[in-house]
């Protein structure tokens, strides 16, 4: 089993998200641990709670300081509690654009309405008003623009005809807490789910000019070309010959590079045993902080390396203007 994900959790008041999350951490084959609770509020009820059961706290007002102190300030504590992910549970401030940018997408929140609806505050209110039959809640990740983050999981509360806003609040909070453990859990284990990575990799593969999936060795591939004339230019490797990795394989220069990458980022490469002698290398994905960037470009590189002439001759002009 992989070891947890550790998760900083930012409160403003009781924490009633956050102890939903620490008790779901703490059943066994949680796969997320809680590592921090931190507040802008000092005697925030939550920090207490979060105390009782061990769990290192901190807390820094945010009066007096500019948005961007205080988020600096938030981010290092998360830093030095080696947090890989940060949970909002109700944490009422805006995160600076900065802050977000460096966290992208490795910061959750959730909010108290069925997004995209009824973004901001009064969202039980606004949802009764408009005569709505369910409002809810929202699992959904940050983005410099309030509430409109890749939505991850909701749940549905209905709404009674003699709802009151508290009332109705109420009860979404009960659905928060059955809903946010959950949709935390799914998505700190993505980076350990070889469907969710093949997903990642198909995108990113088939987004390259003519290119289609085949199976190869009983694994899926990626070639350039015709169906039938067409070249490998990567492969989708899942724990296959003995490899305790998820990895896409791709070609690279040379076996002199191939040795030299595996030898000084043994992190990031590994050579395959079926694939290796031919000079493809192994991009492990089931590790902390993937760059699906870097992915990309080693796809593009190795699809440059198989592809026909006439398509890496047009790639070249494009990229020229």
């Amino acid at each position: 089993m992989a070891e947890p994900a550790k998760i900083a959790v930012f409160i403003s008041g009781t924490g009633t998200n956050m102890a939903a999350l620490l008790y779901a951490s703490r059943l066994e084959g949680a796969p997320f641990e809680i590592v921090l609770v931190a507040s802008n509020v000092a005697d925030a009820g939550g920090l207490e709670l979060a105390r009782i059961e061990g769990i290192a706290t901190f807390a820094h007002p945010h009066k007096g300081h500019s948005r961007e102190d205080h988020d600096a300030a938030m981010e290092q504590a998360a830093k030095d509690a080696g947090a890989q992910f940060i949970v909002l549970a109700g944490y009422m401030r805006i995160l600076s654009e900065g802050f977000v940018r460096r966290w992208e997408g490795r910061i959750l929140n959730i909010h108290p309405s069925l997004l995209p609806k009824y973004k901001g505050l009064d969202t039980h209110a606004r949802a009764i008003a408009a005569g709505d039959s369910h409002c809810g809640a929202s699992v959904h990740l940050v983005t410099p623009e309030l509430d409109s983050g890749e939505v991850l999981a909701q749940a549905k509360v209905a709404i009674a005809s003699e709802d009151t806003p508290e009332g109705l609040a109420a009860r979404v909070k009960l659905a928060e807490h059955q809903l946010y453990p959950r949709a935390v859990a799914e998505y700190v284990s993505r980076g350990n789910d070889p469907e969710y990575l093949l997903a990642r990799v198909r995108e990113l593969a088939l987004a390259l000019p003519e290119t289609h999936e085949r199976e190869s060795h009983g694994s899926p591939g990626f070639r350039v070309g015709t169906e039938k004339s067409g070249k490998f230019f990567a492969h989708f490797n899942d724990q296959h010959h003995g490899s305790q990795h998820i990895a896409v394989l791709v070609k690279t220069g040379s076996m002199d590079e191939l040795l030299g990458l595996v030898e000084t980022q043994p992190d990031v490469y590994f050579k395959p045993a079926y694939y290796g002698a031919s000079g493809w290398i192994g991009v492990i994905l089931n590790r902390p902080g993937i760059d699906w960037d870097h992915v990309a470009q080693w796809l593009e590189r190795s699809w440059c390396a198989v592809a026909p002439a006439r398509l890496t001759k047009l790639r070249d002009a494009a990229d020229r203007f």
